[in-house]
């Protein structure tokens, strides 16, 4: 071998530059493509976050009906779907078998009456059953109930707005009730159909076109025709019929033009716009503090005045509240002098009806007092607590957000926040889910004893009262003792209505039940003193001794 072919040998030394080489080139590749595809990836879901749906099917002012909604909207029409589920809590939540709550507390039989609720009240269930379960409810079968129930519990604006097209002489056609939302006509069809009779509400539903009519079938219970128990319509479908009656539905929140949140419901809009009014703070609405720095030239419109984050606990508060529901006059939300439990009272007392006649929803069977009903106000008692000063909607607990690939959705499923702790609860509160599972249970068994002494109190004071009038107390005598008896009856009505069992606000719910007691009490005592002896005359009171020993 010579010196040249020596020379042409490569050895181990140039060899490694070759091979490094290679892999350099294999791992900048590897890089560069997982860059591109990063790149790629994130050009794709920037693309999906902008266009968060796909709108396969129209609908419009009318699709009262959710199931073309399901269509473009798949993963909120699937939890939506889920309210049909049987899930509870320890104090509450969505039960399958709809328990009496006239048999789990037998004091509701006094309190209420004199009023249908005296007949069959009972848990909530999910929205699914809304409809359906006021619908067979013997409140509805044995007592002729108003139209102004269904404000809350079926999708009926577009029933308002047709009925209010008619009434005002204009063209209320499928098409012109489809066209757009129409405020005035939606306004003059509530009114109208506030003073209907339960019956006849619903019948005018079935009336109006529910975006698919003939073409599917309700979605859930109740929606074609009522229950033979109610005796709203025969058996045989009115002709003139062309939709189905539906619970609370996507059009109820949503724009179906723009998909963005609303707010629909009279009572709720003219009930704000009251509020806004008042001169009660109201931190946790920015936006009515805001208005009311402005010209005030328009009523306050939450539609336009609201923030998307209050537009999350308003789509609730349409609904979840007090309001005066009966057919002496129009619904209406009693919050012009503020969202307190007194406050509320305030506007009640100060409230007379179209007649003339002192406001009341119904006369105490055993007593004669004028009572006031609370219906369930949980945007009331939140308004009070530290959730709702913390910014913290309705929405965030009850549906919260979730991620479904770039986009992030409010989960449908509108239920207890015990029952999905880690989404509503843990993602503000970096705490064990059992701490925060033993805390909510320590508020609503509190307010659960505390609501339990009221009753106790309240059943004695009926009592005293009873025993007073038997015992031959004048009118006269007795008519201050029957203020005290509302305003007791009232206050714990108002925490026992309301759904959260004081969570919403446990410092509110105690005060409000620290006062019925007061108030049942005074009442008690005032009673008795009305059919005991006269009290004998009494001594002036003992001087009090300085200090603990008497002074030398």
């Amino acid at each position: 071998m010579n010196s040249n072919d020596s020379d042409s040998i490569p050895t181990k030394a140039s060899r490694k530059p070759a091979f490094f080489l290679v892999v350099i080139l294999f791992v900048a590749a590897f890089v560069a493509f997982g860059a591109v595809a990063l790149l790629v990836n994130i050009f794709e879901h920037k693309q999906e976050a902008r266009r968060p749906f796909v709108r396969l099917v129209e609908v419009d002012e009318t699709t009262t009906d959710p199931i073309p909604w399901g269509t473009n909207f798949p993963y909120q029409f699937d939890t939506y779907k889920k309210s049909v589920d049987s899930t509870e809590t320890e104090h509450g939540g969505s039960s399958a078998l709809s328990a009496s709550k006239l048999e789990q507390f037998p004091w509701l039989k006094r309190l209420y009456a004199g009023y249908a609720f005296s007949i069959d009240y009972r848990e909530l269930r999910g929205h699914a059953y809304m409809l359906y379960d006021q619908e067979v409810t013997e409140r509805v079968a044995k007592r002729a109930q108003g139209g102004a129930c269904l404000h809350c519990h079926a999708s009926i604006v577009p029933t308002y707005r047709r009925l209010g097209l008619e009434a005002m002489g204009e063209d209320a056609s499928p098409e012109a009730v489809a066209a757009s939302f129409q405020w005035p006509a939606v306004l003059k069809g509530f009114e109208l159909a506030s003073v209907m009779s339960y019956a006849d509400a619903h019948a005018e539903i079935l009336k109006t076109s529910d975006g698919t009519p003939g073409e599917t079938k309700p979605l859930f219970p109740g929606g074609a025709l009522a229950q033979s128990a109610n005796q709203l319509i025969d058996n045989t479908p009115d002709p003139h019929n062309i939709g189905d009656a539906h619970p609370v539905s996507c059009i109820d929140c949503h724009d179906p033009d723009t998909m963005k949140l609303r707010v629909t419901r009279p009572g709720f809009i003219l009930g704000i716009a009251s509020l806004a009014e008042s001169d009660e703070p109201t931190p946790h609405l920015p936006s009515i503090e805001r208005w009311r720095k402005g010209s005030k030239d328009q009523p306050y419109d939450p539609n336009v005045d609201a923030s998307r984050q209050e537009m999350r606990s308003y789509s609730c508060a349409q609904c979840h509240v007090e309001y005066y529901c009966a057919t002496k006059e129009t619904l209406f939300f009693p919050w012009e002098n503020g969202l307190k439990a007194d406050q509320i009272e305030t506007t009640y007392e100060n409230h007379t009806f179209p007649d003339g006649s002192r406001f009341q929803d119904y006369k105490h069977a055993e007593t004669g007092a004028t009572i006031y009903k609370a219906q369930h106000p949980e945007f009331e008692l939140w308004s009070q607590g530290i959730h709702a000063r913390s910014g913290v909607s309705c929405t965030d607990c009850h549906m919260p957000y979730e991620r479904q690939g770039a986009t992030k959705v409010s989960n449908h499923w509108v239920r207890s926040p015990l029952l999905n702790i880690n989404n509503a609860c843990q993602t503000c509160h970096n705490v064990p889910e059992s701490d925060l599972v033993e805390r909510v249970k320590t508020i609503q068994g509190r307010t659960r004893s505390l609501m339990d002494k009221a009753a106790i109190a309240m059943t004695d004071m009926l009592d005293a009262i009873r025993e007073a009038q038997a015992s031959g107390a004048s009118e006269a005598a007795v008519a201050p003792i029957l203020e005290l008896q509302r305003k007791a009856m009232w206050r714990l009505d108002y925490i026992s209505s309301e759904n959260s069992l004081g969570f919403h606000a446990d410092q509110e719910a105690a005060r409000i039940l620290g006062e019925s007691i007061d108030f049942s009490r005074q009442a008690q005592a005032a009673a008795l003193r009305l059919r005991a002896p006269a009290a004998p005359e009494l001594d002036a009171p003992v001087d009090a001794v300085e200090g603990i020993t008497p002074a030398r």
